[in-house]
């Protein structure tokens, strides 16, 4: 080893230069073993494949089903990636590692450093630019803890569209901040259920002070955008073209461990829906699926939400009211009840069909942490004073796994390499931190 490839060794930080920017998504379908299972029309009612033709992005849809292993990326999308403060650096928790006194050696991806402090932006640019080159007029979407429509409302203020955001009620009530970033970007933004459609006004009438869930705002979206000429839906996460698009994270965390040498042994993200997570761990899944490399996977969930931990792999709806085709996931059912958490989130009934494969194959483990989110709180406490940055809800699943992880290294003395994802900061959830934490 010469003396420059120790030093890079022991580099804190990891970056890569916008010249290295990934020209590709990756696919991870082209290297399933046998037949991945597809979307299927329920045995009732109208066509939901041909209802997804309508409202989505065409080139989504096109992407949703391919087979090609790369997908290019378009060059002016490239270069709002950029923009957007692409590639982003990977980080040695060396303070974190010295806290817990472990043998284990701990690096995350910084996602946070988005404009909009998260991940989502990385298919929200995508989707954006797909819309405007096909003429549309604007997006409507869902989101839950707010990161996703977000994400959304900035794609679209920089490509000229028109942006409209259904919003989980429990959330929408107590983040008047993100709600304001996402009206600064010039997003209309409704707490869900609404009565601007015929499933949020059914669904008032049972019961005016419904929280909301995902599910329930997906489908407020997709009615939006079939009831709007010039409309089209984009989805935050699950669907395959989101996780597709994500894939740009993992394949820069392999280029950067490439650098400095290292593989990782084991991957964590938190995990609601799958986009971060897939986002994270699919490139080098898919060389694990093809026997080039052993790394083990772990999704940090919610008991709010354990769809990988408690659900079961089968044909359900996407969506609250079934708008969407059956797609094969491990779900907890589309119109089950959910606590409200702080990381809202991972909160969804179902894992991306992609996930739910994998876990289906062995090759994706889980767990699933107190609703009280108490135990989650006090990691991302931790990271904060220890490294200093301060994570979302939702990215302190992951820390929590992967503080418990090191922890069990130090007890079996133990060495490994841990990976880990920082999907999103939480500068606009400092309410969550103060009634958790009670500080």
């Amino acid at each position: 080893m010469t003396l420059q490839e120790a030093l890079l060794k022991l580099r804190d930080q990891v970056v890569l230069g916008p010249d290295e920017l990934p020209g590709s998504w990756y696919n991870i379908r082209a290297d399933f073993p046998g037949d991945f299972p597809q979307p299927r029309e329920p045995e009732n009612g109208p066509s939901r494949l041909e209802f997804l033709s309508k409202v989505l992005v065409k080139k989504c849809l096109e992407q949703e089903t391919s087979t090609e292993r790369w997908i290019t990326i378009p060059e002016p999308v490239r270069d709002l990636y950029r923009q957007a403060g692409r590639p982003r650096p990977l980080y040695r928790a060396r303070r974190l590692e010295k806290y817990l006194n472990t043998p284990a050696r701990l690096y995350y991806k910084r996602e946070d450093l988005s404009p909009t402090g998260s991940h989502k932006v990385n298919t929200a640019l995508a989707q954006a630019y797909y819309a405007a080159e096909e003429g549309l007029e604007g997006v409507s979407t869902e989101t839950g803890a707010g990161q996703w429509g977000s994400a959304l409302a900035y794609a679209a203020s920089l490509l000229g569209l028109k942006c409209v955001v259904f919003w989980v009620r429990s959330v929408y009530d107590w983040k008047p901040d993100r709600r304001a970033l996402m009206r600064l970007y010039g997003a209309r933004v409704l707490a869900s259920p609404s009565s601007e459609t015929s499933v949020g006004r059914e669904l008032l009438a049972k019961n005016p002070d419904q929280p909301g869930s995902l599910g329930i705002a997906v489908s407020e979206g997709l009615e939006y955008a079939e009831r709007n000429k010039g409309y089209a839906y984009c989805l935050g996460s699950v669907l395959n073209h989101v996780l597709i698009h994500q894939s740009i994270i993992g394949l820069e965390t392999m280029k950067q461990f490439e650098m400095i040498g290292q593989n990782p042994d084991l991957m964590i993200g938190c995990l609601g829906g799958g986009s971060n997570f897939g986002g994270f761990i699919l490139p080098f899944a898919g060389e694990v699926l093809k026997g080039k490399r052993q790394c083990k996977f772990l999704a940090a969930q919610s008991s709010s939400a354990p769809n990988l931990v408690k659900g079961e792999y089968r044909y359900d709806y996407g969506d609250h009211a079934e708008k969407t085709p059956l797609l094969k996931m491990y779900t907890l059912g589309h119109q089950t009840d959910m606590v409200p958490i702080k990381a809202d989130g991972l909160r969804y009934h179902a894992a991306a069909p992609f996930i739910s494969f994998l876990r289906h194959l062995g090759h994706v483990e889980a767990v699933a942490y107190p609703a009280d989110e108490r135990d989650v709180f006090e990691a991302a406490r931790t990271f904060v004073q220890v490294e200093g940055f301060l994570p979302a809800p939702e990215s302190s699943y992951a820390i929590r796994a992967a503080i418990d992880q090191a922890l069990e290294c130090k007890w079996k003395n133990q060495e490994k390499v841990i990976a880990f994802n920082i999907s999103g900061h939480g500068f606009l959830d400092l309410a969550a931190y103060q009634e958790k934490l009670k500080f």
